[in-house]
């Protein structure tokens, strides 16, 4: 037995060893290879997952950027990889319908505009200038065009009898630079290159509603803000008045498919990409309806990644570090129940050898001890046929009970150095055995 503890210890150390050796001290991205439904290629969403898959790149990761019709469907799309796994993350707003399975992994801190763009638009002072207006929402199935189906269901803008249309983004952009659209409707970054140009260069206007507040009221994903004016031309003044807009947060979502490590270097080069996003998620509440998944909520509580999820990757992946303190716990718990059964064992045979030195306490006189017996010569007055039986019954219940304790010993349940305890008790029981049946032997038993 003292090789096979030799083992175990070895076996200890060798996988301390192991786990050191196993320790990523300067922590790449190499355990992240995602794909990320963004959005039309010249849109906005295509364009920030393609800056987050050039800072993994550098950092040794992946991230495959999916070009899609926006919103609508990556949210589809990826409800529908919950069991295939074949895309891990979508970016898209809030306000739609979220499918089972989606977890929210984080909000940005800068809203999209919804703005309406056209080459009267700063003659729209208002939601009653829509009316009987020609406008474009975007490709079926985008973010634009969920919105805008939103926002003209409302009973009173539904009054306006607008007509709405589909078209990718350049198309519609294109056809009301020409009058075929009065309007055309994107949501994206305010400052995105794609507005810039539209509005800096080619000469589109941006309708505003200062009543947009009271959409908040109907639709709560909604909300209002400005575009200054000049943002796009200081000189020319474009735009010529402060417009007031309509916003909506962008959602980064996962299905439950990437592991721990993966999402949570996700949310590190995103923390990086936008200095705000972190402080966000972190102040203000999640109103989405999504549940926050388990490694963002971890990375928000501690205001970034963990230590062990940047020195051992391949081990959180396994167990969440929150659960570590519960098999910590365990083993402690564990090793007490052990160490409790080693001292009940040891309690028992003890209490066992105290029971048969009594009864072989009622055999000789009182107060009789070891040294006295061994002492004692034959006295057939005193030594009958019934005495020996019974002392040969207290050899037998000692031989017993040396067993018990030999094997008890070598048990795990025994803490390293603990078996002396039982030495001791065999020590005590041998001695008692050798003395009795020296004196069965003098006794001619």
């Amino acid at each position: 037995m003292a090789l096979g503890r030799l083992g175990l210890v070895a076996l200890v150390v060798g996988a301390v060893a192991l786990l050191i050796s196993r320790i990523d001290f300067r922590h790449d991205m190499s355990r992240m290879h995602v794909r990320i439904l963004s959005g039309a290629p010249e849109g906005s969403y295509f364009a920030s997952v393609a800056r987050l898959g050039e800072a993994a790149a550098k950092r040794r990761g992946t991230i495959e950027d999916v070009g899609t019709a926006g919103s609508a469907e990556n949210v589809a799309r990826l409800a529908d990889a919950v069991h295939g796994c074949s895309v891990e993350f979508a970016l898209a707003q809030d306000g739609a319908t979220w499918p089972p399975g989606l977890q929210l992994i984080g909000r940005f801190a800068k809203p999209e505009s919804v703005l309406f763009l056209g080459p009267k638009g700063d003659a729209v002072q208002g939601f009653a200038d829509l009316r009987d207006q020609r406008i474009g929402i975007g490709p079926a199935g985008s973010g634009t065009d969920v919105v805008a189906r939103q926002l003209f269901a409302l009973p009173e803008l539904a009054r306006l009898g607008v007509t709405l249309s589909n078209h990718p983004i350049e198309e519609q952009l294109g056809m009301a630079s020409r009058g075929e659209l009065d309007l055309a409707v994107v949501v994206i970054d305010a400052d995105a290159p794609l507005i810039e140009e539209w509005v800096g260069r080619r000469g589109l206007q941006i309708a505003s509603f200062p009543t947009a507040h009271a959409v908040t009221r109907r639709l709560p994903h909604v909300k209002t803000g400005t575009v200054g004016a000049g943002n796009y031309d200081a000189v020319k003044g474009l735009p010529s008045t402060d417009r007031t807009v309509m916003k909506i947060e962008t959602l980064l979502l996962g299905n439950g498919c990437a592991g721990r490590v993966a999402t949570v270097d996700l949310l590190t080069l995103v923390s990086n990409e936008h200095p705000e996003f972190l402080r966000h998620n972190e102040e203000t509440p999640n109103t989405t309806g999504l549940p926050l998944a388990a490694p963002a909520a971890d990375y928000f509580a501690n205001g970034g990644p963990q230590l062990a999820d940047e020195f051992v990757p391949w081990l959180v992946d396994v167990m969440p570090p929150a659960n570590w303190a519960y098999v910590v716990m365990a083993v402690s718990l564990l090793f007490n129940a052990m160490g409790a059964g080693h001292r009940f064992r040891l309690w028992r045979i003890d209490a066992a050898r105290v029971k048969l030195e009594g009864d072989l306490g009622r055999l000789f006189p009182p107060s009789t001890t070891l040294g006295d017996i061994q002492r004692t010569g034959p006295d057939k007055a005193t030594t009958t046929p019934g005495m020996l039986e019974g002392i040969d019954h207290v050899i037998r219940g000692l031989e017993e009970l040396a067993a018990r304790s030999r094997r008890y010993s070598l048990s795990m349940l025994v803490p390293m150095g603990q078996e002396m305890a039982y030495r001791y008790q065999e020590g005590v029981i041998y001695e008692t055995i050798a003395v009795l049946r020296e004196y069965l032997r003098r006794c001619g038993g």
